[in-house]
């Protein structure tokens, strides 16, 4: 039997679900990245989010397994829960996206190798590669750009 996946858009409640998950994601996909803030400090900043850009959750039963956030032609944030993870949930949240922009950009770390051929399976197309020097955790980053005028 497989489970039912809802999309929707994120509420102020969904904020304290959304900062857990992204940590938890953070912290066992990308372990190579510093702990920059603390739990409180990401759960002001989704609420943040969550006010200002478009956020879509992914929701099996009552739990949020995945969400993504984006506003003016960039894709800000996508993370999927890892037991969730390779089941199409970031597909669908990133086709809510697409289907929002005309044109999508992302900063992706040149190490996650995994959202990077994501990412160009998707029709993403790498732009730059910088130093890491622009990021907070100064890990060495990827700009890739999509645009629906030349995939979807």
């Amino acid at each position: 039997m497989s489970e039912q996946i809802n999309l929707r858009e994120a509420s102020d409640s969904d904020g304290e679900e959304i900062a857990i998950l992204f940590r938890l994601t953070r912290n066992e996909n990308l372990p190579y990245l510093p702990d920059l803030h603390s739990p409180d400090e990401d759960l002001e900043y989704f609420a943040e989010i969550i006010k200002d850009q478009t956020v879509i959750v992914s929701q099996i039963g009552d739990n949020v397994v995945g969400f993504c956030a984006y506003n003016d032609n960039w894709l800000n944030h996508l993370y999927i829960t890892p037991e969730y993870q390779r089941r199409g949930i970031g597909k669908s949240l990133l086709d809510q996206a697409k289907a929002h922009n005309s044109e999508l950009n992302l900063w992706v770390f040149q190490k996650n190798t995994a959202a990077r051929d994501f990412y160009e399976k998707n029709g993403f197309e790498l732009l730059e590669l910088r130093d890491g020097q622009a990021n907070e955790e100064h890990e060495p980053d990827a700009h890739y750009i999509w645009s629906k005028a030349d995939k979807n």
